[in-house]
């Protein structure tokens, strides 16, 4: 089993930045990869980024790349989501997922509200 706890949600004006923040219980955070994930009012939850158990391996959504960071400290159970030059339509609540499981995110965080205001 695999807790997760989002923080560091927030409203932010257009280019501003947040880092977003989720720690982990339970199994030993080292040992399985992390995605950050969100989904807007009316749309489907969509995959924002990834990070390897290590760290070495990072993955991006097109829409985020080159603006987001994701990034892990395995000491302290925590993953986070550096959000710089925020847009609009980066508005949507995130969630931070688990992938305990080889082909599957299978746990998941309560989510936290990202509004980004023009």
């Amino acid at each position: 089993q695999v807790h997760l706890v989002e923080s560091g949600g927030g409203l932010v004006q257009a280019g501003g930045s947040l880092r977003l923040s989720c720690a982990a219980s339970g199994r030993t955070f080292s040992s399985y990869a992390m995605g950050w994930f969100r989904q807007a009012p009316g749309k489907e939850r969509e995959f924002v980024a990834a990070i390897s158990w290590s760290g070495g391996s990072t993955f991006y959504a097109d829409p985020v790349k080159g603006r987001f960071t994701i990034s892990r400290d395995n000491a302290k159970n925590t993953v986070y989501l550096q959000m710089n030059s925020l847009k609009p339509e980066d508005t949507a609540v995130y969630y931070c997922a688990a992938r305990v499981a080889v082909d599957k995110y299978d746990y998941w965080g309560q989510g936290t509200q990202v509004t980004v205001s023009s």
